[in-house]
């Protein structure tokens, strides 16, 4: 649920009411708050010169009482009886003369004082009125003839104030003391309008309000929010308050003088509804304004919108509308009056482009799709036994990234273009055959009556007519491309899984180095065949399906059986026993790999003592050395020696009877993180083997550095060898090379006696093929050894 509308469903013509009237709004409610905000502040700033000038005429007040009651003391102390009595020390006479006197005037407190402001004669005040108070209070009053002292006598504030008693020197003081009284807070309101709060105590006791001129209302609403804040809220008003702290004898007095905020700002009142009446007409003119310029704009937009719909649907010959107009509107349909015209000329030749590619003139990706979708319908629609079978070959030139960045990509376009001839001319006898251009270096050959071993054979001529070198300008570039084959219906039954496959098994043949590749599911991780293949393995790997296999590795020189390297097959409870070609491409791609190789080496090191040959104490007369297979992901893995080496532990075997071969393929893919692999494997005793040398694309000058103990010929030279001069040079020049570098030498394939003798008289060291040993299971190997020992001896002694 949204909280605000979404303004994107509105019309133009309301959205741009809707927004004028919106900012106006905005800058008239920003105004009236600046407005408000500085009429608040003005009104703050009057009430707080009103409260000082409050505060003055309090002041004032309390001075000129201070002044009467001075002028009333006076009177007594000029009295010539009351002198008389004082200098005859008569002091009943004195006491009833300032009572009489105190209550003419109207003073609470009478007192005549020695000139030590020691009390001699008192009236009124009550208990708590003792001479140390009164001298306490008169002290302060010496020589202060234009005001008074406050004190505090019986929990009351009171004005004291004092005159000398002559004759003619000084001879006494007299001392008055007059309660303050409710009139001086009512004066001070009709003079400045300033409301007094005076209180006494709140420093050690209890808070008591003297005086007041408060309504009950507001006094309420001040004892509820402390007698100690600046300001308060009451009755919808706000009450400013500025605090007089006074310090009295006897106790303390606060003073609090308080203004409304409200009454101050009432003059300005008028102003602000004055300026709300001007914001509605305002709001009301600019709307119609704003209603009458977007009907101005949007409604030869809408005429254009007419017209942009004519153009979507194909009609560019209709001129548009107010082409004529001097405004934006004009721009605006003479810009798409333009755009009719040049899309009208480019119509034909988008056509063009959109199903070819401009640079070989080939039939481009979608033209491609639509082609093979079209051939699948076609076969779909026939009756199941007369359907013709089809085949997508893919191809993707190999190393034209470094023909771009080399060359120029000049001379990669003119390469593209002899690709695509020679592509034509290799399916120019295939029926309906179509070769399209894919995108960059990658093509793809439709053959809509070829089955699988039809489109291998395709294949084949596509392979070889790229053996010839291209030659440009005095540049020879050789080509050569990775091919991928899928086939309708035995790989996919549409058209967009069908190029998906094809395309996996291009990737494969270029992972790979095989030049052509026919689809299978094991190369396609995202095939519901290899989703249940990598469950079925992990099962195959917890139940104990798997199966430890060793073919043998003989010693050329001597016949004795030196090593053997351990292979891995699968005994599925259902499908038998699966050759490891069915699951290990598979594990590789997916990375369960490493799970094979860690099985492999737990269960060599778990038997490894079983496998030597030698007396029934266990003691081989030669260790049997096991070689096992590592994978790129293997080495990658900056883990794995750890791994090994908590194996080796876990079953007492020694590193120095394994030996572990590495393709040249898998160091080549990250040459640096395989060298630190191999090293630290070398390092824990580890021999180390290039398996299938030959056949990948190390160099001489960077296998020197590798840790590397044995080089193994890869079988299909060793197998051609016989019968091939160049395959038997390849083998020769391998082992001297390797004996050069301190290497020992291991030839695989070996399937004739005639192959065992030539390899001998090269001095390769130790042989491994079909001739001497198929690979059986671990169980079978200790007897095939006896009866390879007959064998060779018969054979030797013959």
């Amino acid at each position: 649920m949204r909280l605000w509308p979404d303004f994107t469903d509105w019309r133009l013509s309301t959205r741009i009411v809707a927004l004028s009237l919106a900012l106006l709004l905005l800058v008239q409610a920003a105004g009236m708050v600046v407005v408000h905000a500085s009429i608040e502040r003005n009104a703050r700033s009057q009430v707080a010169r009103e409260l000082v000038v409050g505060e003055r005429v309090f002041r004032s007040l309390i001075e000129q009482k201070a002044q009467r009651l001075v002028q009333g003391a006076a009177v007594l102390a000029t009295d010539f009886g009351f002198r008389a009595a004082v200098n005859s020390q008569d002091m009943d006479t004195i006491s009833s003369a300032l009572e009489n006197q105190g209550e003419r005037i109207g003073a609470a407190v009478t007192a005549y004082l020695d000139t030590s402001f020691n009390a001699l004669a008192v009236n009124g005040g009550g208990p708590t009125m003792d001479a140390a108070l009164l001298k306490q209070i008169a002290q302060p009053l010496q020589g202060n003839d234009k005001g008074g002292q406050l004190a505090m006598v019986a929990g009351k504030p009171h004005l004291f104030v004092m005159v000398p008693l002559r004759a003619p020197l000084l001879i006494g003081w007299i001392v008055m003391g007059f309660p303050t009284e409710q009139a001086l807070a009512d004066n001070l309101y009709q003079l400045s309008g300033t409301r007094l709060v005076l209180q006494s105590g709140g420093v050690a006791g209890p808070v008591d309000i003297v005086l007041n001129t408060l309504p009950p209302d507001n006094l309420a609403d001040l004892e509820k929010a402390g007698l100690g804040v600046s300001e308060f809220q009451s009755q919808g008003d706000t009450l400013i308050i500025r605090r007089i702290d006074q310090r009295a004898i006897g106790g303390d007095i606060s003073i609090l003088l308080l203004q409304s905020l409200e009454h101050a700002i009432g003059p300005f009142s008028q102003l602000q509804i004055t300026l709300l009446v001007i914001t509605g007409a305002g709001l009301l003119l600019f709307g119609l304004g704003s209603a009458w310029t977007a009907r101005r704009v949007t409604t030869p937009l809408r005429s254009l919108v007419q017209a942009a719909e004519r153009l979507g649907e194909g009609h560019y010959d209709q001129r548009m509308e107010h082409t004529a107009r001097r405004d934006e509107i004009g721009d605006l349909a003479n810009a798409f009056d333009r755009m009719r015209m040049n899309i009208a000329i480019s119509q034909n030749e988008i056509q063009q482009l959109a199903y070819w590619d401009r640079l070989t003139r080939l039939p481009n990706r979608v033209r491609f799709r639509d082609a093979v979708k079209e051939a699948i319908a076609t076969r779909q629609e026939v009756n199941l036994s007369q359907r013709m079978p089809l085949a997508v070959v893919t191809l993707n030139l190999d190393r034209f990234k470094h023909v771009n960045d080399v060359l120029g990509y000049a001379l990669g376009d003119r390469l593209l273009k002899a690709v695509a001839e020679r592509l034509l001319v290799q399916v120019e006898h295939q029926e309906a055959a179509l070769v399209a251009r894919l995108g960059g270096d990658e093509f793809a050959v439709l053959l809509p009556t070829a089955n699988a071993s039809t489109a291998m054979a395709v294949a084949q001529l596509i392979v070889r007519s790229f053996e010839i070198p291209l030659t440009y300008d005095d540049q020879t570039v050789d080509l050569s491309a990775s091919i991928g084959i899928a086939c309708w219906p035995e790989h996919a039954v549409d058209v967009d899984a069908l190029l998906s496959r094809a395309e996996v098994a291009m990737y494969a043949a270029k992972r790979n180095t095989t030049v052509t590749q026919l689809y299978d599911a094991a190369l396609d991780s995202s095939s519901t065949q290899t989703l249940s293949l990598l469950s079925e393995l992990r099962h195959a790997v917890q139940n104990h399906e798997l199966r430890l296999f060793l073919q043998p590795k003989i010693s050329l020189k001597t016949g004795e059986v030196m090593a053997a390297e351990a292979l891995v097959r699968w005994q599925h409870p259902t499908r038998g026993l699966i050759p490891p070609v069915a699951f290990i491409p598979f594990a590789e791609q997916t990375g369960f790999i490493r799970q094979l190789t860690l099985w492999m080496f737990n269960e060599v090191a778990r038997q490894w003592s079983s496998l030597q040959h030698g007396t029934q104490s266990g003691q081989a007369d030669q260790p049997l050395r096991v070689a096992i297979n590592l994978s790129t992901r293997d080495l990658m893995d900056p883990d794995f020696p750890a791994k090994l080496a908590v194996l080796l532990a876990t079953h007492a075997a020694s590193s120095s009877s394994f030996c572990l071969e590495i393709t040249e393929s898998a160091i080549m893919d990250d040459p640096q993180r395989a060298e630190t692999t191999l090293n630290q494997l070398s390092e824990l005793g580890f021999k180390l083997s290039i398996d299938d040398f030959g056949t990948g694309y190390s160099s001489l000058a960077y296998l020197k550095r590798l840790p590397v103990d044995e080089l193994k010929i890869d079988k299909s030279f060793v197998m051609g060898m016989e019968n091939d001069p160049d395959d038997a040079k390849i083998v020769r020049s391998t082992i001297d090379l390797a004996h050069n570098l301190g290497l020992s030498v291991v030839a695989e394939g070996v399937e004739t006696g005639a192959a065992w003798d030539l390899l001998r008289e090269l001095t390769c060291d130790e042989a491994q093929g079909y001739y001497m040993g198929k690979p059986m299971p671990v169980a079978e190997f200790p007897a095939w050894r006896e009866r390879w020992a007959q064998r060779y001896e018969a054979e030797r002694i013959a």
